[in-house]
């Protein structure tokens, strides 16, 4: 959905898969420090909304859900993933309930495909399941931010910020309130600052949770009834994950930075050298210069000393996920 926004001064309508918001406004840089800062908010109005209510919500979810939700306490944010049965990643969701109604967003356009899911499980619970995009928007406020919420939002409180539910005809009056806005590229940079994944950036088809790093923070590993937990013990109790998600350092003196797919290799081997992993997010920070993240071998030593992309571009590892 096109929002609104993309009318305010010099907002730049972001690419795949981020169409329908802004990219920035005019300024990448000092929007990355004004979230920095805690000011500011992020138009994300373009990310699937949906609710699920009735009294058996929790303890539905708690059945389909990766995250421990059964006796979630009103305003407690958590994430969670949906996954196959050979434990791959298919859906990340970010939740709180209010008392009444739990409230999820989803990465842009999944939120279809997210409902049919869990209308497929409903059974004989009782429980409501609404795809709400139409209706509500995210607004994003950084951590630090003492911009107060307006009385009609649902507030989703995280360590990096609050995500806010508010009716999508208010985001005229959220912009003139939480001004001044910020694109989602410098979203985006902090989120590969702190070393966030996000569904069909850092993962792919067989991507499973602890690759990813998504093990405690959306998978709870003193749970079990949920599809793919076969495959979470397994991996977690005997076996180690094929892949690894590393933050990368990249040479800064190159005009171009690499994109999502860009293939990493040994800098000894050469741009013909064996592909090692791939780009999955890049950016340019307003503090570090050019950084991305990476999903690699499992055994790609740390100090590797690597290559990315068709211009060979020199990188450092950070770990994210252990070897």
């Amino acid at each position: 959905m096109k929002s609104p926004l993309l009318t305010l001064p010099g907002a730049v309508a972001a690419e795949a898969p981020d169409e329908g918001v802004a990219a920035h406004y005019g300024d990448l840089f000092r929007e990355q420090r004004a979230l920095a800062d805690g000011s500011g908010f992020v138009d994300l109005s373009h990310r699937g909304v949906v609710t699920v209510s009735g009294d058996d919500r929790l303890s539905w979810l708690h059945l389909l859900l990766t995250q421990h939700v059964s006796s979630l306490e009103p305003g407690h944010a958590t994430d969670a993933l949906i996954l196959s049965a050979n434990g791959h990643i298919e859906h990340a969701v970010y939740l709180v309930d209010d008392g009444t109604t739990t409230w999820l967003h989803t990465e842009p356009g999944k939120q279809g495909d997210f409902v049919a899911y869990l209308e497929s499980m409903r059974f004989f619970y009782r429980v409501e399941v609404l795809d709400r995009t139409e209706e509500y928007a995210v607004v994003h406020l950084p951590a630090g931010s003492i911009a107060e919420a307006p009385a009609d939002a649902v507030v989703r409180e995280t360590s990096y910020g609050r995500d806010l539910f508010v009716p999508r005809g208010s985001l005229p009056a959220v912009a003139e309130a939480y001004g001044p806005a910020v694109g989602v590229l410098a979203y985006e940079a902090l989120r590969v600052e702190a070393h966030r994944p996000r569904l069909g950036l850092e993962t792919d088809h067989r991507t499973i949770p602890h690759e990813v790093g998504w093990i405690g923070s959306a998978v709870h590993l003193e749970k079990g009834c949920y599809r793919g937990q076969e495959t979470v013990a397994r991996v977690h109790n005997l076996g180690k994950p094929p892949r690894r998600l590393v933050f990368l350092h990249l040479d800064g003196s190159e005009v171009k930075i690499p994109v999502h797919g860009d293939e990493v290799r040994l800098a000894a081997d050469g741009p013909e050298g064996r592909r090692l992993g791939f780009i999955t997010t890049s950016a340019r920070h307003h503090e570090l210069g050019p950084i991305a993240l990476a999903l690699v071998k499992r055994n790609l030593p740390p100090d590797a000393e690597l290559i990315v992309g068709e211009d060979a571009t020199a990188a450092a590892q950070e770990v994210v996920v252990a070897p």
